[in-house]
């Protein structure tokens, strides 16, 4: 076996020495910096008005949309602090996104950051702020976004427990069935709320009529969808011998 030979430390370049002293004096002072004062936590201003916004975005609202969700997106990232979501003011935070969506109206980071990130927040109160402006945003082009409302019904009914909530949420999706764009599991998730919630005839009734009605075509989806039904059925007539 070679024999690897071992090198002093006289051996390393001056200048590497010289790097990791400066790297080692400049963390210390920072740490020393921030020790001795105190950190100044800015809080989310409120958005200008759309005619400033779009003055300033130059005739380009696309790309100021995006430039403002980056800074919006990194704002809990301020100097010496990383501030939790429960710190921010969620009613500006909002009115911000809601702001971005005009601006960019194709654009569905606003969405995903509101149903996706700020709403994971444990902190019920901001949650709903995130999933009522999904659910008003969702109605203003219910084809391009309804995966973000169908995702409130489930932060609602899973993370806040309240299955009221899930239930008005999944209604909004329950009146575009028709639309051919929002696939029907999306559109039909009222059926299964009403299942957790225990109103197994009225799921029933709601299911049976969509299996009846001819809009399902797709045989894995009737397939999955008539199971559910014979399992309702199965659980009134056992609720019901009870």
């Amino acid at each position: 076996m070679k024999r690897v030979e071992e090198r002093t430390v006289a051996a390393v370049p001056w200048w590497i020495v010289l790097l990791l002293l400066a790297c080692l004096g400049s963390q210390i002072t920072l740490q020393r910096y921030l020790a001795d004062h105190d950190v100044t936590i800015s809080q989310l201003p409120s958005p200008p008005n759309d005619s400033l916004i779009t003055v300033a975005s130059l005739d380009m609202p696309v790309f100021a949309a995006q430039t403002l969700m980056l800074w919006l997106q990194s704002f809990d990232l301020q100097p010496g602090v990383s501030l939790s979501f429960k710190a921010l003011d969620y009613e500006r935070l909002r009115n911000w996104l809601a702001i971005l969506l005009r601006l960019h109206p194709n654009g569905q980071y606003p969405l995903l950051s509101a149903a996706r990130v700020y709403a994971e927040v444990q902190d019920p109160p901001r949650q709903r702020i995130m999933l009522d402006f999904v659910a008003t945003e969702f109605e203003h082009d219910p084809s391009g976004r309804w995966q973000w409302l169908a995702h409130a019904v489930y932060i609602a009914k899973h993370r806040l427990k309240d299955i009221d909530y899930a239930l008005s949420l999944a209604e909004r999706l329950a009146a575009h069935q028709d639309n051919p764009n929002i696939p029907s599991w999306a559109s039909q998730m009222k059926i299964f709320v009403l299942e957790e919630m225990g109103e197994l005839e009225s799921a029933k009734v709601l299911l049976g009529g969509l299996l009846d009605s001819g809009k399902i075509t797709d045989p894995h989806e009737q397939w999955f969808l008539s199971n559910r039904l014979a399992e309702l059925e199965e659980k009134i007539a056992t609720s019901g011998s009870e």
